[in-house]
């Protein structure tokens, strides 16, 4: 996952709507059961399905009152904090 992209997705769901996010997310998991597909393209799908899932949750986050900044520094911290377990 990376910030500068979550940030980014972010901002997107800010001034247009969540529900543009998750319809490229339901779109990219339908592209992953496509059998034609390299293993390096999946992960490429893979990683933007992450960090669409990561601003959707940054996004919430914010909605419940929380500054942007912070949101987005607590939700990297609980990524970075579960890859080093």
């Amino acid at each position: 996952m990376r910030l500068p992209l979550i940030k980014h997705i972010t901002d997107f769901i800010e001034q247009n709507d969540q529900d543009f996010v998750l319809e490229a997310i339901e779109t990219l998991e339908n592209l992953t059961e496509c059998e034609n597909l390299k293993d390096e393209e999946l992960d490429v799908i893979g990683e933007l399905i992450s960090n669409f899932y990561g601003a959707i949750e940054v996004n919430q986050s914010i909605k419940e009152g929380k500054p942007k900044k912070e949101a987005l520094n607590e939700f990297m911290k609980r990524v970075v904090g579960s890859i080093d377990k």
